[in-house]
């Protein structure tokens, strides 16, 4: 894994980024880890408008086409957030089912690994609920 790839290219460019958000989203959409954060997502716009906004930003947020920058001007995650509560359970729940995902298409764990840290980064700073 050369330091100069982008995680855009290491998860599998377009094709790859495209099916880690779609098995993510299963994960939230059919399954129980998810459930909690199905219910967030029905108050706002709901999944299906998040599968295509999740795709878009991280595709900017991992150094691929700056698809979200280019439609909404920007990438400031807590800006996209600020209308949502996001507790602690919330948080956990989503790195889980990221982790989930991560597992089920196959990434490598090193590419994996990476990944999760820089989730974790932005989940943490995302926290505005006790």
């Amino acid at each position: 894994m050369s330091g100069n790839t982008s995680l855009y290219a290491l998860v599998g460019g377009e094709t790859g980024l495209r099916n880690l958000v779609e098995t993510f989203y299963d994960v939230i959409e059919f399954e129980p880890e998810g459930t909690d954060l199905k219910m967030l997502h029905l108050r706002g716009m709901g999944v299906a408008h998040s599968r295509i906004e999740q795709f878009a930003f991280l595709s900017d947020f991992l150094g691929g086409p700056k698809l979200y920058a280019e439609k909404h001007g920007h990438t400031n995650v807590r800006e996209m957030h600020v209308h949502i509560e996001i507790d602690r359970k919330a948080h956990d729940d989503w790195l889980n089912c990221m982790s989930i995902a991560i597992d089920r298409v196959g990434l490598d764990k090193d590419v994996g690994k990476k990944l999760m840290r820089h989730f974790r980064a932005v989940a943490a700073g995302l926290q505005n609920r006790p």
